[in-house]
């Protein structure tokens, strides 16, 4: 686990997109799907519901 991996996840969950997360990190947004997912599986669980348009983090993990 890296510390820009957690950064990226925290981006994704504040703006509800990877498009918008990757804007405000100043990367480009295959990258930060990439990172989350490398998250995702050193983790073994997925961090992120809906991947489509609108992504978050599942209602029991929000603030």
């Amino acid at each position: 686990m890296e510390i820009h991996q957690l950064r990226y996840l925290l981006a994704v969950a504040d703006t509800s997109s990877f498009t918008k997360a990757a804007a405000a990190l100043h990367v480009a947004q295959p990258g930060v799907s990439a990172q989350i997912r490398l998250l995702e599986r050193e983790l073994g669980q997925d961090l992120l519901i809906d991947r489509g348009a609108k992504s978050g983090l599942p209602m029991p993990v929000r603030r």
